[in-house]
């Protein structure tokens, strides 16, 4: 495996194709942010001419990504994870056809994303027979579940020979835990889905204040905090609109805000289409993420930025890794309806910094885009190989004197 120009790695039987297994632990047919992050990526590297599979367990048929192959090993079921529910298998049954496949694929590179997630992933590792990379995605404050399966971790981890961060939080919330080198390569967004003009939504664009929040309904998004700052600066400023995008109900927290706030003008969209997603994000006037913690990479942040929006987000690691206060956003105390007031209220007043935040912000995000990001991925396996291959020549002149 050779890398002869950036995004372009050469194998000996095929000079441009190399075999590429992307494993997620993830139920496939059903969205999420892993799922999204491999489903670009083989997109992208099928695109760049690579031989690109797929495997995850899958609960209903679902398309593969565009150029790639999906192989379906394992039924995913639901489990509480890190304030959220992960759709995972837990079959250890499905250890021979892993074994089998990774024989007959051949593959050039195995990378499995979220290699600490049971059980799925360390069958993918544990049956590899090529360079095979972990990325890591997730970030908590606690640690507990990795203290609690360290003795299997420590063979997944001894079985990786490269390992990639989405984030400086998620590389130091892992490698405290598990040391070693983890080079940090961010999440993509679709850049220029997010960043091109899109039709301005006419229920929205009638001159009020917009503060737009995108995700789902869970309470580590810290919605109740949005609608108790939104509560508190409607009584300054009545032409303020808050509209929530995403899928689910809200919390009991945050239903017990609206209600004892009396606050009945949000407007809930329930899930859009992703291709419908822009107009929401350039329909809002300030872009809020009140998240609480939990989060390794800012998603909604990096495509509020891509839209040019001007954004309120809590200041936590995984979104400082993504922007800085005072340059591309307003970062805010989390959990504080105080700061989270504070801070939109500052971007109410002011227009012009509204703007400049956005502006900057847009400039911000392509570093963000799919083609970029696929591309330092693709630089990193083959820097990866070639530690390997050095690694394996001192060897075997070792072995020989």
């Amino acid at each position: 495996m050779r890398l002869d120009v950036p995004g372009q790695i050469r194998t000996k039987e095929d000079p441009r194709r190399v075999k590429i297994a992307l494993m997620s632990p993830y139920d496939f047919a059903y969205p999420g942010g892993v799922t999204s992050h491999v489903s670009h990526l083989a997109e992208e590297f099928a695109r760049l001419g690579h031989a690109v599979t797929v495997i995850a367990p899958v609960s209903q048929a679902v398309d593969p990504p565009a150029g790639a192959k999906l192989i379906q090993v394992g039924r995913p079921i639901p489990v509480p994870t890190n304030g959220s529910v992960a759709r995972i298998s837990g079959s250890v049954w499905h250890e021979p056809r892993i074994r089998g496949l990774m024989k007959r694929e051949e593959f050039d590179v195995v990378h499995v994303h979220e290699p600490f997630m049971p059980i799925m992933p360390w069958l993918v590792i544990h049956g590899a027979r090529a360079t095979t990379i972990g990325t890591f995605h997730a970030f908590s404050e606690r640690g507990l579940r990795l203290w609690f399966w360290k003795p299997v971790l420590r063979y997944v981890d001894r079985s990786l020979d490269g390992r990639i961060a989405v984030s400086e939080a998620s590389r130091s919330y892992f490698s405290r835990r598990f040391p070693g080198e983890y080079t940090v390569i961010p999440n993509g967004i679709d850049y220029n889905h997010f960043s091109a003009v899109a039709p301005r939504l006419p229920a929205f664009n009638d001159g009020r204040v917009n503060i737009v929040f995108v995700g789902r309904m869970e309470k580590r998004k810290g919605l109740r905090y949005l609608l108790a700052a939104y509560s508190n600066l409607k009584w300054e400023f009545p032409q303020l609109r808050l509209i929530v995008v995403g899928p689910g109900a809200i919390d009991p927290e945050a239903q017990r805000v609206m209600s004892e706030r009396n606050i009945k003008d949000v407007v809930f969209t329930g899930p859009v289409p992703y291709k419908d997603l822009p107009m929401y994000y350039q329909a809002a006037d300030i872009f809020c993420a009140p998240a609480v913690g939990r989060e390794s990479f800012g998603i909604v942040i990096a495509e509020a930025m891509a839209a040019g929006r001007a954004i309120v987000a809590s200041d936590i690691p995984g979104f400082r890794s993504v922007v800085a206060h005072g340059h591309q956003a307003l970062l805010v105390k989390p959990r504080s309806e105080e700061s989270l007031t504070a801070g939109l209220k500052t971007l109410i007043l002011d227009p012009e910094l509204r703007s400049r935040l956005g502006h900057r912000a847009h400039a911000s995000a392509e570093q963000y885009s799919w083609d970029r990001v696929a591309v330092r991925v693709l630089e990193y396996y083959e820097t990866v190989a070639a530690q390997k291959r050095a690694a394996a020549t001192v060897a075997t002149m070792a072995a020989a004197e």
